[in-house]
């Protein structure tokens, strides 16, 4: 069959979100972190849109062709770029392979994480629309590129976010799915101001970013405890 017959509008958004982490990738081969970092961030920008396109034109996807060219390229924006990202930041580090591993295991955990949802999808065995099994990939992106290009960057920190990051993706902690229009525009908003030209965003001093790192921190904290607190709660003795 035509490659025509597969392909809708929401694929070439979702392959503008692959060209973004393929750039990124490039970035980081020419030494220039700073526009991996805002490429990665643009990369989900596209990774929201293709969905939201493909829900409003109402997309059949009969044969699940949409579902796995956005999932390739997650793959590219959301494994791969912020593994290389995050690797070149962290050159010299005192334990030896400690930033090869923690990279790597961004990318093997992202590919799991997609599968895991892919899989789910096909066998109806997802939770819904309102919620992920594991935090959602373009985190990865998010929470590295935002604390990258926020001015307090910090190696060690950044190797343990992401070591938890990666272990989040693979859990099976229920994340929800953010639909409310407000936060999704604060966000867009926020990622596009931690893009700018830095002769332009130098009146604000990286506050966009040091805000889209603070949220998404909180996003990825903040589920986990709340499920280990409902546990304790079950399963904790009845006091009155």
């Amino acid at each position: 069959m035509n490659i025509k017959e597969y392909v809708a509008l929401p694929d070439f958004i979702s392959l503008l979100n692959a060209s973004f982490g393929f750039l990124a990738i490039i970035m980081v081969l020419e030494g220039n972190l700073s526009l991996t970092a805002m490429f990665i961030l643009m990369a989900v920008i596209f990774d929201s849109l293709d969905g939201w396109v493909a829900r409003k034109s109402k997309r059949v996807d009969q044969f699940g062709f949409g579902k796995n060219v956005d999932s390739l390229c997650d793959i590219i924006s959301f494994g791969v770029a912020p593994g290389m990202l995050l690797y070149a930041a962290s050159p010299s580090y005192f334990i030896p392979y400690i930033n090869i591993l923690v990279s790597l295991l961004i990318v093997l955990s992202g590919i799991l994480r997609l599968s895991r949802f892919n899989v789910q999808t096909d066998s109806g065995t997802n939770l819904g629309e309102g919620k992920f099994t594991g935090l959602p990939i373009p985190t990865t992106a998010l929470i590295l590129g935002s604390f990258y290009l926020s001015g307090i960057f910090n190696v060690e920190l950044a190797l343990i976010i992401m070591t938890a990051v990666s272990m989040l993706m693979i859990s099976t902690v229920e994340y929800t799915k953010i639909r409310n229009p407000i936060l999704l525009f604060v966000g867009g908003l926020l990622i596009i101001l931690s893009c700018l030209p830095q002769d332009i965003s130098s009146a604000i001093a990286n506050l966009p970013a040091k805000f889209l790192f603070i949220f998404t921190l909180i996003y990825l904290v903040a589920v986990p405890f709340m499920v280990l607190y409902a546990k304790l709660r079950r399963s904790g003795p009845n006091v009155r």
